[in-house]
């Protein structure tokens, strides 16, 4: 993250603000799961396989997917060159449009979480991994090195992340709250205007 220049890094948090919003509404209308935790779909998944195992395919299926839209965005990323930020923002712009089309049905819940995790795949670069836009513990970790006395480059950049997550979350709740299908749609043309925002800082 810190190593991004100003416009990079912008736009990475504004994508982060993107996670934290359509989570946040997911979690509202999924009943306490989430469409980007994974961590916390985990624990949901290991407290139902101890108490009521059919409940468990719920958070299992939301990691498969997320698993499955991590590895779509990754490979959209490496056929597509310097414009690998703008195929992937327009892959999950079109899932999120998806997910507002078929609002409240589980190919919605898929479209979501496919895109989520699709997002993580941004800032991937040739060789190396990608930026974490969608959970942000290592910022928060970080952070707490930072304040131990221990130099950590990018300390400052992760809480930003965070809180662009954090922010993009209240906004999510609200509109999962009460207007969960414009949520919806805010969500995709969010992720549009990143797009746009993408094509203008790459380089062929």
């Amino acid at each position: 993250m810190h190593r991004l220049d100003r416009s990079r890094r912008s736009l990475a948090i504004a994508l982060s603000a993107l996670a934290g919003f359509v989570d946040a509404s997911g979690f509202v209308a999924n009943g306490g799961y989430f469409i980007s935790f994974m961590s916390g779909n985990s624990t949901r998944m290991a407290v139902n396989l101890a108490s009521d195992m059919r409940r468990a395919l719920v958070p299992a299926g939301l990691i498969m997917g997320f698993v499955l839209g991590v590895a779509l965005g990754t490979a959209v990323a490496a056929r597509s060159g310097a414009w690998r930020k703008v195929a992937v923002l327009g892959m999950v712009c079109a899932l999120l449009a998806v997910g507002a089309l078929t609002h409240g049905t589980v190919i919605a819940q898929g479209a979501l979480v496919l895109a989520m995790g699709a997002l993580n795949a941004t800032f991937q670069r040739e060789g190396e991994g990608s930026l974490a836009l969608t959970y942000v513990t290592g910022a928060l970790v970080k952070a707490g090195q930072a304040l131990g006395g221990q130099k950590v480059p990018g300390a400052g950049a992760g809480l930003a992340l965070w809180l662009g997550l954090v922010l993009g979350g209240v906004g999510g709740a609200a509109m999962g709250l009460h207007h969960p299908e414009a949520g919806l749609w805010m969500g995709a043309a969010w992720a549009a205007v990143a797009t746009l925002a993408a094509v203008s800082i790459t380089r062929p």
